[in-house]
C-alpha cells in the first residue's frame, strides 16, 4: 500500500526489567566468547538479543528490547559506535531507556540517553514514513562490552483510517488480533537469541518456527500466557548470490491470533467496502464505456480496463491523503490525481472493472518473497482480483504491467496473495507461466568474408516479459531515440558496427498490437581476428546481443551446490539461430557437436555444425520457473551452462 508497510523488524530484540522479573536474566556468562571457538575472528559478538512483549486485549504490544554486545576488533567499535533503531511514528513510539558500556579496563559509562536523535530513516527509492532513533556511543574499542533498553509501543504495520486519538494509532488495524513475524536470523554471531510473548489470558496464538529449530516453552503468569523462544550460539546465516529472499530461507519466528487467513480476507473485504473506496464518479464512468465499447468478449473488456489504468494512472511512491493502510483510496481522489502507489492503482481498476459490470475486490501480496501459512500479515503490496464469469476469480495487477501485454505480470509468478472477497478466502498462489509465454528468439543470417568483415540480418522476436524488455525503449523513450538504441545493440557487438537499416515494424509502441519484431541489417568490419590462413570469429547471437533480457546469465553457475534456493526474473525461452557463410576455401575447425539436457528446472538443446559452406548453430534454452528449490540447481546450471558453451570462439581454416 504504500507498499503496506512490511514487517522488518529489527536484529535487536526485546527484554526489560519486566523481562527480569519473569526469571528471564539479562546478564549472559562473564565471557561467552572464550568458550565458543566459532566466534573468533568476528569484528562484533551479541551477547544477549532479546523482545519481551506485553499484547494488551485491543492487539497493540509493548515491547522491551534489551541488547548486549562485545567489540572484538577496532572495525567492530566503527561499525558500532552509533546504535539505531527503525520504527512507524504512524503505528508506533520508540525510545531508549538506558545505555552503558563497560570498559575493558574496568570503567563504566553511563551514556547520556536523552542525546538520542530521531531522523527519518535512509531510502534509496520508494518513500517510506519510516524513522530511526540514533544513539552516539563515542569511540568503542575492543574488549568494550555494550548493553542498551529500547522501550516501543504500537505495531509494525501500517494505520487504518479513524483514530481519533495518540493512543489508538498504536491498535493493529484489525482490532484485537495481535501478530508479529520474528527473524531469528543473525549478522554477527550471539550467544542468545530469545523472544518473550504475555498475552490475556482469553487469547488463543498459533505460532510456527520456520527454517530451523528453536527451544520453546508456555506457562502462566500473573493471570497471563507467556510463551518463551530461545536461540543459542547463532551464527550469520550463510549467503548465496541470488538466493531467495533471507525470509524464505533463514531461521523466523511467525505468530498470530487470527485463526486463519479466511477471518483476514472477510476483514479486508468490509474494510474497504465501508469505507467505499469504489463508489463511481461520473466523468470516470463516460471514461469505461469509452473503453469498452465495441469489445464483444470478457476479457477484451478487462483487458481494456486493466492497461489503461496501468499506463495512465502513475507510480507515486508516497500515499497520503484519508484512508492510509489497509484502506484503498477512493476512485474520486485516485482519478482526479492519476496517481498513487500500489493500492490506489488497483483502486482504480477495481472501481473501472465495477462500473463495467464485473465483481472485482482488492488483493494483498508479497512482492519479493513467501507468505506463510500463519496469518502474520506478511504483505507489502496491493492488487486486484475480478470474478470471471465462470465463476473463477483471476489476480491483475496494474502496478506492474504498464506497456506489458501480460494482465498479470510473470516476474511475479509462485507469489502468494490473499483476495478481500465477500466469501472470505484462503491464501492463494500464482501459477508459474511456461517459458513459451515469454519467448525470446534471435535468428542471424550471416555472411563473413576473407578480410574478417560481417554482414547479415538478425531478426528478433518476443513475448510476454520478453516482449516488455525489447519493446520498453519504444514505449517509454523517444522516437527520436529509437535507431540510436538499436544501434547501442550492435555497437555492443563491436565498436566497428554499422547499423545499415532497422524494420520495427509498423509501430512499435503499440504492444497490445502484435508481439514485438525487429528486424536489423548491419555491416561489422574486422569482426573476426585474422591470423595466417585462419579467422578468428565468435557466433553474434552469443556476442552481448541483448544479454539485459537473459538475466539467467547473470547467475553464478560456477557453484557446484547450493543450500538455499534461488531465483530468475522470470521463466523464459530462447532460442538462437544463426548461419555463417564462409570465404571460399574456409572449413570450420572446431568439432561439430550437439547437447540435449532435461531436468525439472530446465532444458537445453544446442547443435553446431558445418553445412556446405555455413556453419549453423541451434541453441534452445527453457527455464521453467522464477523461484527455484535448492535441488533445482543441478538441472538449471546444466543447462545454463550448456548454453554458455556455444559462445566459445570458432577456428575458421583456409
Amino acid at each position: 500500500m504504500k507498499y503496506l508497510p512490511i514487517v522488518t523488524l529489527s536484529m535487536l530484540s526485546f527484554a526489560s526489567v519486566a523481562w527480569a522479573q519473569s526469571g528471564e536474566s539479562c546478564q549472559a556468562p562473564q565471557d561467552p566468547t572464550l568458550e565458543n571457538p566459532a566466534f573468533a575472528g568476528y569484528d562484533c559478538i551479541t551477547l544477549l538479543d532479546s523482545t519481551a512483549v506485553s499484547v494488551q486485549p485491543t492487539g497493540s504490544g509493548s515491547f522491551a528490547v534489551y541488547r548486549k554486545f562485545k567489540v572484538q576488533t577496532p572495525a567492530g567499535g566503527v561499525a558500532n559506535h552509533v546504535i539505531k533503531y527503525d520504527y512507524d511514528p504512524l503505528t508506533a513510539f520508540a525510545e531508549f531507556k538506558q545505555a552503558t558500556i563497560y570498559r575493558a579496563n574496568g570503567d563504566v559509562v553511563n551514556v547520556d540517553v536523552t542525546q538520542a536523535c530521531d531522523y527519518a530513516a535512509p531510502a534509496r527509492a520508494i518513500y517510506w514514513g519510516a524513522r530511526q532513533i540514533m544513539l552516539e556511543l563515542g569511540r568503542l574499542e575492543p574488549g568494550d562490552v555494550v548493553e542498551y533498553e529500547i522501550s516501543k509501543k504500537g505495531f509494525t504495520y501500517a494505520l487504518l483510517t479513524g483514530a481519533e486519538d495518540d493512543e489508538s494509532r498504536f491498535i493493529p488495524p484489525m482490532r484485537g488480533q495481535f501478530y508479529d513475524i520474528v527473524p531469528f536470523w543473525v549478522s554477527e554471531p550471539t550467544v542468545r537469541k530469545v523472544y518473550k510473548l504475555s498475552i490475556p489470558m482469553e487469547k488463543e496464538i498459533q505460532f510456527e518456527f520456520f527454517q530451523g529449530e528453536c527451544a520453546s516453552s508456555m506457562h502462566y503468569e500473573d493471570g497471563r500466557k507467556s510463551y518463551t523462544f530461545a536461540l543459542e550460539n547463532a551464527l550469520p546465516t550463510k549467503r548465496e548470490p541470488n538466493m531467495v529472499d533471507l525470509f524464505d530461507a533463514a531461521p523466523k519466528l511467525m505468530l498470530s491470533s487470527t485463526p486463519e487467513w479466511k477471518d483476514k480476507s472477510l476483514w479486508f473485504n468490509k474494510v474497504n467496502e465501508d469505507y467505499g473506496s469504489f463508489e463511481p464518479i461520473p466523468e470516470a464512468q463516460k471514461k469505461v464505456d469509452e473503453l469498452i465499447k465495441g469489445k464483444k468478449t470478457e476479457m477484451e473488456k478487462i483487458a481494456v480496463l486493466t492497461h489503461w489504468v496501468a499506463d495512465n494512472i502513475r507510480y507515486a511512491g508516497i500515499s497520503m491523503g484519508k484512508g492510509e493502510g489497509y484502506t484503498l483510496h477512493n476512485l474520486k481522489m485516485n482519478y482526479t490525481d492519476r496517481c498513487g502507489v500500489c493500492k490506489d492503482i488497483a483502486g482504480t481498476l477495481i472501481a473501472f472493472l465495477r462500473m463495467a459490470g464485473f465483481e472485482a475486490y482488492p488483493a494483498m501480496t508479497m512482492a519479493g518473497s513467501r507468505v506463510e501459512k500463519i496469518p502474520a500479515d506478511h504483505f507489502n503490496h496491493c492488487v486486484a482480483v475480478v470474478k470471471l464469469s465462470n465463476g473463477t476469480y483471476i489476480p491483475l495487477d496494474p502496478t506492474w504491467v504498464p506497456f506489458v501485454r501480460e494482465l498479470w505480470s510473470s516476474a511475479e509468478q509462485q507469489q502468494n496473495y490473499l483476495p478481500g472477497i465477500p466469501e472470505g478466502s484462503d491464501l492463494c498462489l500464482t501459477p508459474v507461466s511456461a517459458p513459451e509465454n515469454h519467448y525470446f528468439r534471435m535468428k542471424a543470417n550471416n555472411k563473413l568474408d576473407a578480410n574478417g568483415t560481417l554482414r547479415g540480418e538478425l531478426i528478433v522476436t518476443a513475448e510476454g516479459q520478453s516482449d516488455a524488455s525489447v519493446r520498453r525503449v519504444f514505449t517509454t523513450g523517444w522516437q527520436s531515440d529509437w535507431k540510436n538504441s538499436m544501434e547501442k545493440q550492435l555497437l555492443a557487438v563491436s565498436p566497428k558496427a554499422k547499423l545499415i537499416s532497422v524494420d520495427w515494424g509498423k509501430d512499435p509502441a503499440n504492444y497490445q498490437a502484435a508481439p514485438i519484431r525487429l528486424v536489423f541489417r548491419y555491416e561489422i568490419p574486422d569482426y573476426a581476428v585474422k591470423g595466417e590462413d585462419a579467422l578468428l570469429i565468435k557466433p553474434m547471437v552469443m556476442n552481448n546481443l541483448y544479454n539485459s533480457i537473459k538475466s539467467f546469465l547473470r547467475i553464478d553457475t560456477s557453484l557446484e551446490k547450493r543450500e538455499f534456493g534461488f531465483k530468475d526474473a522470470c521463466s523464459r525461452l530462447v532460442e538462437q539461430d544463426e548461419t555463417i557463410q564462409l570465404p571460399a576455401g574456409y572449413t570450420l575447425s572446431n568439432e561439430a557437436k550437439s547437447d540435449a539436457k532435461q531436468s525439472q528446472a530446465a532444458d537445453f538443446e544446442g547443435s553446431l555444425k558445418q553445412e556446405g559452406n555455413k556453419i549453423v548453430l541451434h541453441q534452445k534454452l527453457a527455464l521453467k520457473k522464477r523461484v527455484y528449490e535448492a535441488s533445482d540447481w543441478c538441472g538449471f546450471r546444466d543447462a545454463v551452462n550448456g548454453f554458455k558453451s556455444y559462445g566459445d570462439y570458432l577456428v575458421i581454416k583456409k
